[in-house]
């Protein structure tokens, strides 16, 4: 399968679902993980050119690691808005990376270019697959034959922007893959100032390491990494990301 994984920024996608794609190269399908953002924002040293330069070499080196690629979709930090341009951009990103499955950001998140993020994608999954929605202007790639298969990763920490929880359907174990989740994070090297300045993390790597064993907690395992799949009229419903790994799934507790 050819498998996008398209979340806010470099790293996000390294921090939520890192060790389930390494499971899924490892297995032989195609990933791409892409950024809606070039990380432009994420420093208190460079700026924004720069910072952007030196975060997109990071991200393709944490793609490489699993022999995918890096790609950025064309925005800039804090400046992703649900508005035609935007959802037209994303779509022709579609359609010219031509995913069966695409796994995203949470609806429901801290951050608004995660939320934002959720709500294009989501949505260009839907117009990619239609002929007459135009993206001429920013690819010349094809309408899809159908509809991709969606996912939505955790957000961080399991919780909305307001505390509630967010409650995965199912998770995938990635404990035998956890020495590769943290090199592919170890890649975003310039992100550990930044976090520790905008976050109050003093260590990026432990703090990913206590979200990945909180998930596993939840279905007892040590290491584990949640999804939903998004099941909307004329989206398809089977489980081919779970069949994909099916003896590493598992099930919440309780």
């Amino acid at each position: 399968m050819r498998i996008l994984c398209l979340h806010a920024h470099p790293d996000d996608a390294e921090f939520l679902a890192g060790g389930t794609l390494a499971l899924l190269a490892a297995a032989g399908h195609h990933i791409t993980i892409a950024t809606m953002t070039s990380g432009d924002c994420g420093s208190v040293e460079f700026g924004p050119q720069e910072t952007a330069d030196i975060r997109r070499q990071e991200a393709s080196r944490a793609a490489s690691l699993i022999g995918a690629e890096h790609h950025w979709v064309g925005f800039k930090d804090l400046t992703i808005f649900e508005d035609d341009p935007s959802r037209r951009r994303v779509t022709a990103s579609l359609r010219r990376f031509r995913p069966d499955v695409v796994l995203t950001a949470s609806p429901r998140d801290y951050h608004c270019d995660h939320e934002a993020t959720s709500k294009l994608v989501t949505d260009a999954c839907f117009g990619a697959s239609a002929p007459n929605y135009g993206t001429q202007t920013f690819d010349q790639a094809p309408a899809l034959d159908r509809i991709p298969h969606l996912y939505y990763l955790d957000p961080a920490e399991g919780i909305d922007r307001f505390g509630d929880v967010i409650s995965a359907q199912f998770f995938f174990d990635v404990g035998t893959v956890m020495d590769r989740k943290r090199e592919m994070l170890a890649a975003h090297k310039s992100q550990r100032a930044w976090l520790l300045k905008q976050h109050g993390m003093d260590n990026f790597i432990e703090t990913m390491e206590e979200w990945t064993r909180s998930r596993g907690k939840l279905c007892g395992v040590e290491w584990a990494e949640g999804f939903r799949q998004y099941g909307g009229h004329a989206y398809p419903r089977t489980p081919v990301l779970q069949e994909a790994l099916a003896s590493l799934i598992r099930q919440p507790l309780g």
